[in-house]
């Protein structure tokens, strides 16, 4: 009678484990399925869109991954699923990395619209659109939003505003061909006369505040 209780327990044991085994492999599959449902969707979204809402994005991709990756660890039958998984996790990221593309395509736009003003044309920095007639504008434009922003300025963003400056320069040997007046060539150097050192100080600043930031 002893040892029938103990199979019966053995049994009843096995059951439960059978059981839990089945429920943590079904809990895998349904949290990889929606994984893999929220990476197809996104996926699906322009990477202009996308750009505009990533935070969201990728906050929810991160509980989705995490709820996929914890139940797959407690998963009976794993090889598939983590075949999958790392499928999903690979077609994200490559989607990742068109829109972080697309994402710093428009704040540089953004940047050259503020830098240059409403004038600005994408032309690959040629500065074709910059003529005898608008370029002093385009110069003081620049120069006054550089001082107005001057503080917030990240490093690499003093490096991007040194290459606008600098392609600006070289269409300005062509426009001073053209006809540009010499009050408006005097006027332009003061600008560059107020840039110069305003460009030297700041970056350097941003420069020791993110050394002084990787140190903490």
């Amino acid at each position: 009678m002893k040892s029938l209780k103990i199979s019966f327990a053995l049994i009843v044991t096995a059951i439960a484990f059978t059981a839990c085994k089945d429920e943590n492999q079904m809990k895998a599959n349904e949290s990889l399925d929606a994984f893999d449902k929220y990476t197809d969707s996104v996926s699906n979204v322009a990477e202009e869109k996308a750009a505009e809402n990533w935070e969201a994005i990728e906050t929810k991709y991160r509980e989705l991954k995490m709820n996929a990756e914890n139940s797959l660890s407690a998963a009976k039958d794993k090889v598939t699923l983590q075949t999958d998984f790392d499928k999903t996790s690979m077609k994200y990221e490559d989607y990742k990395r068109k829109v972080m593309s697309e994402k710093e395509k428009n704040q540089k736009t953004a940047m050259y619209l503020s830098l240059l003003g409403p004038s600005y044309v994408n032309d690959d920095m040629q500065f074709n659109w910059v003529n005898k007639n608008n370029i002093l504008s385009v110069y003081q434009n620049f120069v006054n939003t550089v001082q107005k922003n001057k503080d917030s300025y990240s490093r690499e963003d003093w490096d991007e505003i040194k290459l606008v400056y600098e392609a600006l320069d070289t269409r300005k040997n062509t426009v001073e061909k053209e006809g540009l007046s010499s009050s408006d060539n005097l006027k332009i150097a003061g600008l560059k006369l107020k840039f110069s050192p305003m460009y030297t100080l700041n970056r350097m600043g941003a420069k020791s505040e993110e050394n002084a930031e990787a140190k903490k």
